[in-house]
């Protein structure tokens, strides 16, 4: 927080952050010039095909890939010292903040000087980085929120998996019941994974209720709608034995190994982004699951989307550089080599593959038209199918002048209610405060 008080006023050098028209500086001629990266690595040919594109297009440019996950206080620290890493990766959830403390560059004259293709992004990942009606970062994958259901439990409960409709919140208190499997007092397994607090946009959502308005400056948190939609969430966990085993039990699965809990028959369905089922895809091919739309009380698809983006430090060396890698990491050209280089190598390795899920719309029409075939495996086709269709029902909340501020109040009147120290409508109430009062000072 002491570093984030030193960034506050404007900044002075925003306006050239990518303005030449040409490659980046060092990339040609002489000279050669360095980039920096920080909260990036390189797991896997998703990131080393794309960071290959970059090298060969800009030859003379450095690059040194601080390899880890994004670190705010180091970030902060890095960026009042003056010693800023050029480009960072992190989340888009907390773009708004960074932005209104003057840690980051808007990106309007890198967008614009070397015409950065911003249409092709999704809207709702369009939405979520921009703020006070500026570029302050460009969006990298698209994670969408679908409901993944264990066939065996659904069919123990009577239920045909593919006809689970949320939208029917009565319906759906009896059949997490039904699905909930308890031995001797331990949970063997839990009927209906409604994700809190992180999923709590959603549940609001799906009651017809936003978390924050469109312009990111007034607090929803005490809308009776989004108290609704906490105490029926909650309630599905306490009649299924409550957040506290839940989380015990939880706490032991390998989501992303071959003893998944779906594998292992220890939920009945969960809420989830499709990096869950892509995982799934290469080490369970054969598991068998249904993936349906999270609906919301209408009987709509409702999708909140996310994910993280790239963004230039206040104080970055090399800003042309840093455009220049932000426009290569995120187009769609690039995004379809990384797609191509997966797909061979889960063929090679016999696996399933379904898809990169990017954030540039343009890049996914060739990647599933192109790119990604029909497996044979009916459960993971089917969900690619499904995953899809709710990519355009995606929606963000919106940025604000103190999106870490918010977020933590709404999470922590998520937690406090699961953990039965406060009713829903009073830690919300009480997070609306907090939230409201740290919006309004931190607008710039």
């Amino acid at each position: 927080m002491a570093a984030a008080a030193m960034l506050a006023g404007s900044l002075a050098a925003c306006g050239g952050v990518g303005a030449n028209k040409g490659p980046a500086e060092g990339s040609s001629g002489s000279g050669a010039a360095s980039l920096t990266t920080m909260g990036f690595g390189l797991p896997d040919e998703i990131a080393t095909v794309r960071v290959d594109a970059f090298k060969k297009a800009y030859p003379k440019v450095n690059v040194t890939i601080n390899q880890g996950q994004f670190n705010e206080q180091a970030f902060l620290s890095a960026v009042a010292s003056g010693n800023p890493p050029d480009v960072v990766y992190l989340g888009r959830d907390r773009i708004g903040g960074y932005a209104a403390r003057g840690a980051i560059q808007p990106l309007d004259s890198c967008v614009s000087g070397q015409s950065i293709a911003t249409g092709d992004f999704y809207p709702a990942a369009q939405k979520q980085v921009r703020f006070a009606d500026k570029w302050y970062a460009m969006p990298e994958f698209y994670n969408s929120i679908v409901l993944l259901v264990n066939n065996k439990a659904a069919r123990d409960a009577g239920v045909d998996p593919a006809s689970i409709d949320t939208s029917d919140w009565d319906g759906l208190a009896q059949l997490a019941k039904k699905m909930t499997r308890i031995k001797d007092g331990k949970i063997e397994r839990f009927g209906f994974y409604p994700k809190l607090p992180e999923f709590l946009p959603l549940w609001a959502k799906a009651n017809g209720a936003d978390l924050l308005s469109e312009d990111g400056r007034t607090v929803n948190l005490d809308d009776p709608k989004v108290g609704e939609a906490l105490e029926y969430a909650t309630g599905l966990l306490e009649s299924q034995g409550g957040w506290k085993k839940l989380k015990a039990f939880t706490d032991t699965f390998d989501y992303f190994g071959e003893g998944n809990p779906f594998a292992k028959d220890q939920i009945g369905a969960m809420l989830t982004e499709q990096f869950v089922i892509s995982a799934m895809a290469g080490v369970t091919p054969d598991a068998d699951i249904t993936v349906v739309p999270f609906k919301d009380r209408q009987g709509k698809p409702v999708n909140m989307v996310g994910g993280n983006a790239w963004v230039i430090p206040k104080g970055a060396r090399n800003p042309d550089a840093a455009c220049s890698w932000i426009k290569t990491m995120t187009a769609a050209d690039t995004w379809v080599a990384a797609a191509r280089a997966r797909a061979d190598k889960r063929a090679k390795e016999g696996k399933v593959n379904i898809g990169t899920y990017t954030g540039n719309a343009k890049a996914d029409e060739v990647i599933f038209s192109e790119v990604v075939k029909p497996s044979g495996k009916k459960a993971y086709d089917d969900a690619v199918k499904t995953i899809r269709a709710v990519q355009e029902a995606g929606f963000v909340v919106p940025q604000s002048a103190a999106a870490a501020e918010f977020n933590t109040a709404w999470q922590d009147a998520g937690t406090n209610v699961l953990q039965g120290r406060q009713k829903a409508a009073q830690a919300l109430a009480e997070a609306d405060a907090k939230a409201q009062k740290a919006i309004d000072e931190a607008q710039p």
